[in-house]
């Protein structure tokens, strides 16, 4: 009776194995097995390696000591996690409540940090604290790196666990223990989760005339590239021009991306309609694109233009300030970006999990590649990390600096902007002298 129960067993380990192999190969055809072999036309091993994955997962499950941890469901989502996060640091697997935490982030509000993250040099890395949130007010800066998170180590986190861990309800505590490469210093934090809301434009207004001499030069910052960013900029810049702008600061400092539309549709703000600002190349057809400005943005009188980016500037800061730098139609100024230049797909799976990895890559339209090389200003000026520390925490405090003081704060603390005026009113000063009086020149 024992061989017999045996025998039976080992025929439906083999059968189950057979089905899974079945399975799964059943679903590489519906997702396009051709393009897999496309891509590798020499190897026709895909069977015999999905076979060789199905036995391993039957033995797992037939010896493996602590059998609560051998269920299909736990080995499948680690395999899974694995596969998507040996790609790069920006794929991953997310179960259902984490693909749902991801949509939220998406929104204008969530709870957390405020902290921006990515992966880089194998360790957790801030791309940017957001403005006025526990992260930005604690002192936090773009670069740091995070070695633990509640007394874990993060060295065996991927992305999502980590965004996992720095997630949490308005109150909760949250420890980390974060290292300032620029500094080597290593440093406790104690912080408190709140909700962040998100203002993607900022600080719109003229620069005073002791800092820009005769010329009326404005600022405005954008925080980060949502839904309404675009609009929210065509009303400051109406406002500034209704006061006279001459010349624009864009600040893009610290702003970790968002939707790539937006970023599109902000660039059309300064560029003529059907410019091309950005294209993606990917492996497949329908991921060699070109996106251009459309005709809806409000045509404005050309006025000299410099941005402002730092390596907290990522994606979608990246595209606009790589574009207006290309086409010739802004100065940038700061330092060079972080160089997070990838697309990303998400693919929802019928449980209700998804797959994030990447699909394309960003080109700016001189062809220079984003990723991993970021946006080189044409004016490189460094910030100490005490003058960064000062600029955060000003922006932190809700923009409360008073217009009587900004000169004095902009002089002691920030370098780029001082340059940037500079450079600007050159500009100016050029144009003054070899421009017919009168003469406007369209957008």
């Amino acid at each position: 009776m024992s061989d017999r129960f045996q025998a039976q067993t080992k025929m439906k380990r083999r059968i189950l194995i057979g089905a899974f192999c079945l399975l799964l190969l059943a679903l590489l055809s519906g997702i396009g097995f051709h393009s897999l072999r496309a891509a590798d036309q020499d190897d026709d091993s895909g069977y015999s390696q999905i076979a060789i994955f199905a036995k391993a997962v039957q033995l797992i499950r037939q010896d493996y000591v602590d059998g609560d941890k051998t269920s299909y469901h736990n080995l499948i989502t680690a395999a899974l996690k694995g596969m998507l996060g040996s790609l790069d640091p920006h794929s991953q697997f997310m179960d259902p409540s984490d693909f749902r935490d991801m949509q939220e982030d998406t929104r204008s509000r969530f709870n957390g940090l405020g902290i921006e993250v990515a992966i880089k040099n194998g360790l957790p890395t801030v791309v940017t604290p957001m403005e006025d949130t526990p992260a930005a007010r604690a002192g936090i800066l773009s670069g740091d790196q995070i070695l633990k998170i509640n007394g874990a180590s993060t060295d065996r986190m991927d992305l999502q666990d980590v965004i996992n861990h720095l997630r949490g309800a308005p109150g909760q505590k949250i420890s980390l223990t974060l290292i300032r490469p620029s500094t080597k210093e290593v440093k406790d934090y104690a912080l408190e989760s709140a909700e962040i809301k998100v203002q993607s434009v900022k600080g719109a207004r003229l620069l005073d005339p002791d800092l820009t001499g005769s010329f009326k030069i404005a600022y405005v910052r954008l925080i980060q590239f949502n839904e309404p960013t675009a609009d929210e900029l065509s009303r400051a810049l109406d406002g500034l021009q209704n006061q006279g702008m001459e010349g624009l600061i864009l600040d893009l400092r610290n702003n970790p991306g968002g939707l790539l539309n937006s970023a599109v549709d902000v660039c059309a703000q300064f560029l003529p309609p059907s410019t091309k600002v950005v294209s993606t190349q990917g492996r497949v057809a329908s991921q060699q694109r070109e996106y251009t400005t459309s005709g809806a943005a409000k045509e404005r009188p050309h006025f000299p233009m410099a941005v402002l980016v730092n390596e907290g500037s990522a994606s979608g800061a990246e595209i606009v300030s790589g574009a207006l730098k290309d086409l010739h139609r802004a100065i940038v100024v700061g330092e060079t970006t972080f160089g997070k230049g990838s697309v990303q797909n998400v693919m929802q799976l019928p449980d209700g999990s998804a797959l994030r990895f990447t699909t394309a890559k960003y080109y700016t339209p001189s062809k220079q590649v984003i990723h991993g090389n970021g946006v080189t200003p044409n004016i490189r000026v460094p910030m100490s990390v005490e003058q960064e520390r000062q600029l955060f925490t000003a922006r932190s405090s809700g923009d409360t600096i008073k217009p009587d003081e900004d000169k004095n704060f902009i002089k002691s603390t920030d370098p780029q902007m001082l340059r940037a005026i500079d450079a600007l009113k050159g500009v100016m000063i050029y144009a003054q002298q070899n421009t017919p009086k009168g003469e406007a020149i369209k957008k």
